[in-house]
């Protein structure tokens, strides 16, 4: 009963976003944005009320550190949008239609990375340890290189669609097929398509990373698509100020190397969950405000 009454609000939510609040393709300026924002915070923290009362205290820490896991790492993320956007030239109205169908697809794989991961550990034990390095491994290559890096050009997905599918030079308005002497698709289907296939390379590392906090397929699940939910607010909303977050990915290296850590440690030494929850936190909350403190070379400050 929860799963059906959870994706029904998730459904409600898609339905109220595209059918009422974003019926026509405009620009989201900053103002709408932050709001749009603090609204999905405020209803994950509803949420996680909700998951106290209803499944216990337990549950409601595991979805609040997971949520913060896959939203932190989600700010990461949009680094890669903006990327996107560029390399498209998507025009600044339609950016909210391609993140929508974009993260619209994310939620089924992520339903999918879920079911496996859960199910893998359930039957495989020893895959943990093959999660927790992995993490570990991703979190310190992460505070090697930097950003996540995506080259539009070589994603195998899009270039498939480029070898069958005709393509208009220009944007058509909002569609993603016209009909001229035969069907051509237009650039916002690539733009779609590079998003959904970039999603999937995000949930090699996300969900093993919440799998590391709980192994309760239903906040692992909630936790990773209210932080989904939340990231298109959350684009338009930091899109002009993504560089000044210089050090955020050194705290993303840390969070995930601790985490593949904890699940490392989970058999012989398991971290409390409210543990894990005010690292996550204050190693977070230092790299932002080290970000903002100490700006870098050549960003404005």
């Amino acid at each position: 009963m929860q799963w059906i009454l959870f994706n029904l609000f998730v459904l409600v939510m898609l339905a109220l976003d595209l059918g009422v609040f974003h019926r026509r393709a405009r620009t989201i300026g900053f103002r709408e944005a932050l709001l749009s924002s603090a609204g999905w915070v405020t209803l994950a923290a509803v949420f996680a009320v909700g998951v106290h009362f209803w499944l216990g205290h337990a549950r409601a820490l595991e979805f609040t550190t997971g949520y913060l896991v896959e939203e932190s790492l989600s700010v990461d993320n949009l680094f890669i949008f903006l990327l996107l956007f560029r390399y498209f030239r998507v025009p600044s109205h339609l950016q909210h239609k391609v993140l929508f169908w974009g993260i619209l697809g994310a939620l089924i794989t992520r339903g999918a990375f879920i079911l496996a991961g859960v199910t893998l550990l359930r039957h495989f034990h020893w895959i943990a340890y093959i999660f927790g390095a992995f993490l570990i491994y991703t979190g310190a290559k992460l505070a090697v290189t930097g950003k996540a890096a995506v080259s539009p050009e070589q994603n195998v997905v899009v270039g498939w669609f480029r070898c069958w599918f005709r393509f208009t030079p220009d944007y058509a308005g909002d569609q993603f097929f016209v009909r001229r002497e035969t069907l051509y698709a237009t650039p916002l289907l690539l733009a779609v398509l590079a998003v959904e296939a970039t999603d999937v390379l995000f949930a090699v590392d996300s969900v093993p990373a919440v799998l590391a906090i709980t192994r309760d397929p239903f906040i692992v699940y909630t936790s990773n698509v209210f932080a989904i939910l939340g990231l298109r607010s959350l684009y338009f909303a930091l899109a002009g100020m993504l560089e000044w977050f210089a050090y955020l990915h050194y705290g993303l290296s840390l969070v995930l190397m601790f985490i593949g850590t904890k699940m490392l440690l989970a058999e012989f030494y398991p971290i409390p969950v409210g543990i894990a929850l005010g690292v996550v936190g204050g190693v977070l909350a230092v790299s932002v405000a080290l970000s903002l403190i100490v700006p870098k070379r050549g960003q404005p400050g």
